[in-house]
């Protein structure tokens, strides 16, 4: 039989104070602010509105991070939310509240502290939430994701801790007053995935809200997706975002011309972009080549005013051949999957400056057999001080294309996955490989493919001789170094449509030859 502990002194003063709905309203002027995330926490776990709603009105710090606190969208809590944050922004002067004593505020800004050092989004924390008057501030930013679970944990007693003056003013980033506080617009920040399904209450609820008051409020966005054909509501939303605030867009799509069109501008604003990945981008069969050129025009067209872009990811886009040179931000990541390359894309890879600072560089499923390795062994020798990354998967490279780029390959001393499934190579190269990249010391992931000799004359997999093999290659670094992550992968068995994977030592496959 468990013992179930007792109540807390504070939970059971929460239970008290929210059994009486009126006094729990009036007794919030006199809360230490310490004390507010836990109380919110509870009432809105019990489902107090009211008391939430007053809550957000006298909210003592610049951000409410009320995403973190919902499983899934809550439209109800929402509309407690932007009902207390209605009040707020009918006055044109910061809220009277009653001062708190100077111990008292004294001892809550000590307790901040420490907490602003262990959370994510630093800066939008460290604001002095209580002045040196003793007022209180009014929420700047309702965040709406699933983060910052930290803030909620954080405001227990066993982790609040005093700290010094000098802590104090060293995480004291904000410089404005309260005054300068209320002038700012309210920031509502949310991830967005749109979809060509109607918007669910949650969102038309936000939207319609947002709208009715876009010279006080500001709808931001770090993170964007897009699900199938963009809709005159996709269209709506992004108009209402603030566009220079989203850092991370994905499109999935089947684009069509007036879509594009209508959709393409809105790129060019995102001016601190940082990540863009577009798939399954292609154009309807009876679009003419004029059309298709005028579609990439207008989208390529807006990679020239994305200044902060650094990760380019793009798969299965059809759109794409002969047009890389339209990318000319410097990229740390860059992704090209899956779509067929030009001879000139395929050069001028090696000769623009946005290789030159690759950090991670991903072709699988690009078809390398008929062009020259030389323009891969160029970028490799650029990059070898930093590439981390290096994906050629599936990209059907024969045994001298690899051995043309081993040179270059071995001096990316900072290379930390690198992956080769999907290419038919002989044992020897495979040999070669390995003692290229033996004292790659950094290399923590290894996936290789299974030597050609692996398989019979017609294309099925011999188990017994695939796996003396991979044995002897995963030997011959284990003579240099202790491989961390190390897979030998086949192709599809034509027997039974499976593939064997060797991991040092054990081989799996659940093909009945296997036995």
């Amino acid at each position: 039989m468990s013992i179930q502990s007792p109540p807390t002194l504070l939970e059971l003063a929460w239970s008290s104070l929210l059994s009486d709905k009126s006094r729990a309203i009036l007794d919030l002027e006199d809360l230490p602010i310490e004390l507010f995330p836990p109380l919110f926490v509870e009432a809105f776990s019990r489902g107090h509105t009211e008391v939430l709603k007053k809550m957000v009105q006298t909210w003592p710090f610049t951000c409410l991070p009320l995403g973190a606190l919902m499983r899934q969208p809550q439209p109800e809590m929402l509309r407690v939310a932007l009902d207390g944050l209605d009040m707020l922004l009918a006055q044109q002067e910061c809220p009277r509240l009653p001062v708190l004593p100077a111990r008292r505020g004294g001892e809550a800004l000590a307790m901040l502290s420490p907490i602003w050092e262990r959370l994510p989004d630093v800066e939008v924390f460290v604001a002095a939430v209580v002045t040196q008057q003793g007022g209180r501030w009014k929420p700047q930013v309702l965040d709406l994701r699933n983060v910052h679970g930290n803030f909620w944990r954080m405001w227990s007693g066993a982790v609040v801790v005093a700290c010094s003056p000098e802590d104090m003013k060293k995480n004291q980033k904000l410089k404005h007053g309260p005054a300068m506080a209320a002038k700012l617009p309210l920031k509502v920040v949310i991830d967005l995935c749109l979809t060509e399904r109607p918007m669910n209450e949650f969102q038309a609820h936000l939207f319609l809200w947002v709208t009715q008051r876009r010279d006080m409020v500001h709808l931001c966005c770090k993170r964007l997706k897009i699900f199938g054909k963009p809709t005159r509501h996709t269209r709506k939303v992004l108009r209402l975002l603030q566009l220079d605030s989203v850092q991370k867009v994905e499109v999935h799509c089947t684009w069509v011309p007036s879509t594009l069109a209508a959709c393409a501008p809105f790129l060019g604003q995102m001016r601190n972009l940082r990540k863009l990945l577009v798939s399954q981008v292609r154009v309807p069969a009876h679009t003419s080549p004029e059309e298709q050129e005028w579609l990439l025009a207008q989208l390529t067209s807006q990679f020239l005013r994305m200044d902060s872009l650094w990760k380019f990811c793009v798969d299965a886009v059809l759109l794409l051949e002969g047009h890389l040179e339209h990318l000319k931000t410097p990229l740390e990541a860059l992704s090209i999957t899956n779509c067929p390359l030009s001879d000139s894309d395929w050069n001028y890879l090696s000769q623009c400056p946005n290789t030159s600072q690759l950090r991670h560089l991903d072709l699988r499923g690009i078809k390398l057999t008929n062009f020259s390795p030389e323009p891969l062994k160029i970028i490799l020798e650029t990059v070898a001080a930093i590439l981390k990354s290096l994906d050629l998967e599936a990209c059907e490279m024969t045994d001298s294309q690899l051995q043309a780029i081993l040179p270059a390959l071995s001096r990316c001393s900072q290379l930390r996955i690198l992956c080769f499934f999907g290419n038919r190579i002989s044992m020897s190269v495979l040999r070669d490989l390995l003692l290229h990249t033996a004292r790659l010391s950094q290399l923590s992931r290894e996936l290789y493919p299974a030597p050609l000799e692996s398989y019979d004359a017609q294309g099925a997999i011999h188990p017994g001789r695939c796996s003396q093999l991979c044995a002897e290659l995963t030997a011959i670094l284990k003579d240099f170094r202790q491989p961390n992550i190390l897979i030998f992968h086949t192709v599809s068995c034509p027997q039974c449509g499976r593939m064997f994977l060797y991991n040092q030592g054990l081989i799996y496959c659940s093909c009945p030859t296997a036995a």
